[in-house]
């Protein structure tokens, strides 16, 4: 059943354990949770509460709550008395994922300072640019980090972090007074093209993202999982300067009482396997990347993965026949899989699909989460009836305030009815949404519009393809035709290919232009292709 079937119009009536209310929002009335802690400061406070229970585990080191508590409240004192850190303030966090840097986006938060994730695979002028834009009073870095970073206070990770974590161990949580809708966190845009841009989440924001995973909680509670939410345990294994390990897994496992289980260095199917198998992980969250490694590792069936009821893609898309594919070699997936889309502008899901849209709809990503206003619009801003392809546009509470010290930027994501203009293009039927493409990937073709989505998703179905890409390229006649990038597991020609495409597809969307071979399409950490990057055919 769907998470947005019956159980949760139940669940978000009024008296509900996740009630849902109109309020006003920076001046637009919007449906929000009307439970919800004020602040990240508040949901940080209660989280004593779950005591000895595990919050933070690595291959090494168990963190309780009781302890994390502990350990939070003495940083931020340091940071306070020694450091002059308060609120408005940014400190930036430039860092491998690790105990430290959550410790360290806890306290700063707490303060009312504003947490500010750097990218770990930034070079040093990507760096740069970053302590320019956001100007930081103070960065905590790895070793690795900090050598790259110039004119700016530096705690270490591995040194400093620690130290000041010990040096109060009587200190009180720190409290300060913030508006719900005062900036919490800044997160750059993947900046696949062009500067990244530093998206403002608030403490509403992210309070929010906390009773959306609440009521998921809640929604499989009542079709029958007994499975107590602390419970469960959530396998880190995406950066936590993405949405994904921040806002969607290390917040709202704070505020539940379940086990984060971090995996740390580089991504290794074996190491994170036998991760999953040794902590009784429940709850897996992948990027497509990741998911087609542990495929290609082979015979899945050689771990204990029985402990696994959850395991979900987002962060990029992936086709219908990929998903067929883990269903084929990840048993759980058959009832576990699940589908998301979302920006980092919108701080979490925009849309889910659980295991049984997926299996119905193929292509699908689901329906809109709860508090989520969802249009499609054509170019001059209308709502288009269902079936029709045209921009998605969202208002929430989960919407970021906006982009940092960008004003141009933001009024152009965003217009004065908070509605976000995401620059996808998507169709809407029957309360499911599905991705046609980015609204600058859309290939005009002798005045056919060609959605890369569609034709991707047919060249995966070839048992030869491992990933591909389609882009427009520019034609003197044409104006663009469509270009193909596929990355294959065995040698094959392009003939092939396009007599596989046009039994499938209306011609002019077949590709006419082809680039073949086994190197695996560029990627940023968070699974995106990087498009500048990939070369044409």
């Amino acid at each position: 059943m769907s998470l947005s079937a019956d159980p949760r119009q139940a669940l978000t009536a009024p008296g509900g354990p996740c009630e849902l209310r109109t309020e006003e929002v920076l001046g637009v009335p919007m449906t929000v949770f009307a439970r919800r802690a004020r602040s990240l400061g508040e949901v940080l406070a209660a989280s004593a509460r779950h005591g000895e229970r595990e919050y933070l585990v690595t291959a090494d080191r168990r963190i309780n709550f009781a302890d994390h508590a502990r350990q939070v409240a003495s940083v931020a004192c340091a940071l306070r008395d020694e450091y002059g850190i308060g609120k408005g303030d940014r400190v930036a966090i430039a860092a491998a994922n690790s105990p430290e840097w959550v410790i360290a986006f806890w306290a700063t938060v707490s303060l009312g300072a504003i947490a500010v994730g750097y990218n770990a695979w930034w070079s040093r002028p990507e760096l740069a640019y970053a302590l320019g834009h956001t100007r930081p009073s103070l960065v905590v870095a790895d070793s690795k980090r900090a050598a790259l970073l110039d004119g700016v206070p530096v705690l270490t990770v591995e040194e400093d972090v620690p130290r000041l974590a010990r040096s109060r161990p009587d200190a009180p949580l720190p409290s300060c007074a913030v508006a719900e809708d005062d900036p919490a966190v800044i997160l750059y845009t993947s900046g696949t093209t062009g500067r990244p841009k530093g998206a403002v989440h608030t403490h509403r924001n992210l309070t929010s993202v906390i009773e959306f995973h609440r009521l998921n909680s809640e929604v499989a509670r009542v079709l029958g999982d007994p499975t107590d939410p602390s419970a469960r345990r959530y396998l880190l294994g995406v950066p936590l300067f993405h949405i994904a390990g921040l806002h969607n897994l290390v917040v709202p496992r704070l505020a539940d009482g379940s086990a984060v289980v971090v995996h740390q260095g580089g991504f290794d199917a074996e190491r994170v396997l036998r991760l999953v198998e040794a902590e009784r992980v429940t709850n897996w969250g992948v990027v497509p990347t990741m998911a087609h490694r542990l495929l290609e590792h082979g015979n899945l069936a050689r771990y204990d993965l029985s402990s696994l009821t959850a395991f979900t893609l987002g962060a990029a898309p992936s086709s219908p026949a990929f998903q067929q594919r883990l269903r084929a070699e990840l048993p759980m997936a058959e009832k576990g899989l699940v589908d998301s889309y979302g920006l980092t502008e919108s701080s979490t899901a925009i849309a889910v699909a659980a295991a049984g849209d997926l299996a119905a709809f193929p292509g699908t990503v689901g329906h809109p989460i709860a508090t989520v206003e969802l249009e499609i619009r054509d170019a001059s801003g209308e709502a288009m009836p269902e079936g029709s392809a045209g921009e998605i546009c969202v208002r929430s509470p989960f919407t970021m305030l906006g982009y940092w010290e960008d004003p141009e930027a933001t009024a152009a994501a965003i217009d004065d009815e908070r509605w976000l203009h995401t620059g996808d293009i998507g169709v809407l039927s029957d309360g499911l949404l599905r991705l046609a493409a980015r609204r600058s990937d859309l290939i005009l073709h002798g005045g056919e519009n060609v959605y890369p989505a569609e034709v991707e998703n047919v060249l995966a179905e070839h048992p030869a393809v491992r990933e591909c890409i389609v882009l427009g390229v520019p034609h003197v006649d044409l104006g663009q035709e469509v270009a193909a990038v596929v990355v294959v597991s065995v040698p094959i020609e392009a003939e092939e290919l396009r007599a596989f495409a046009a039994e499938r597809l209306a011609y002019f969307k077949v590709p006419s232009r082809w680039r073949i071979g086994p190197d695996p399409l560029p990627r940023n950490v968070t699974g995106k292709v990087v498009r500048s990057k990939v070369p044409r055919p």
